[in-house]
């Protein structure tokens, strides 16, 4: 269920210009994280819940784990509202800052994920 853009409180990120070519690659250097990177990259917006991730085999902690690594590396924005989470990937952002490095680690993911 999309939740509007002005409800809510958005956890803390990188602004654009912040965000480091180091902790983006890290990030992208789990597999857990290239499968959740995978869903977000339709543009749509997403509970954190592991069911509506795809990743109901994974431990809500450990979810919650691999959504904070992303968003602190600036990869996606997290809003929070109430007790759940939403999240969405930074495409215009990290197409302005590495230019291409999206689309290239997009392709390169196995279509298993």
């Amino acid at each position: 269920m999309p939740v509007g853009e002005e409800d809510g409180e958005w956890l803390p990120q990188p602004d654009a210009a912040e965000i480091e070519l180091v902790r983006v690659l890290h990030a992208f250097g789990d597999p857990v994280r290239l499968m959740l990177l995978k869903k977000y990259a339709g543009g749509e917006q997403f509970s954190c819940a592991p069911d509506a991730l795809g990743v109901g085999h994974l431990h809500k902690s450990t979810v919650s784990h691999h959504m904070k690594i992303m968003r602190e590396a600036g990869i996606t924005s997290t809003r929070a509202v109430g007790r759940n989470r939403y999240v969405r990937l930074r495409r215009a952002d990290l197409d302005a800052r590495f230019p291409g490095l999206l689309d290239a680690v997009l392709k390169a993911v196995p279509e298993a994920f």
